[in-house]
């Protein structure tokens, strides 16, 4: 797949709702690291994982290294990134 998400072997999914309403009712915190994320997430996933780790009383740097840590997670499954490292 090489459009405008870059070449990857991992699956897309289907988003329902408006993504840029759900990103604008983010906090700033969370809005600048999807902003900078290597990987298009959603801003409900996002948010889910926010909410999950505030009420658990993580602070905001907690959370971002945990949406840090996912992500890493993820792209380590991708293919292509373990193929050519410069590709993200």
């Amino acid at each position: 797949m090489t459009d405008n998400l870059g070449a990857t072997t991992l699956k897309r999914r289907q988003r329902t709702g408006d993504p840029m309403s759900a990103y604008d009712a983010l906090p700033p915190v969370l809005r600048s690291w999807l902003a900078a994320a290597a990987l298009p997430w959603s801003p409900a996933s996002c948010r889910r994982i926010w909410l999950a780790a505030r009420a658990k009383g993580e602070s905001d740097a907690a959370v971002i290294a945990r949406l840090d840590r996912a992500e890493g997670k993820t792209l380590s499954r991708d293919r292509y990134a373990l193929t050519d490292p410069t590709n993200f």
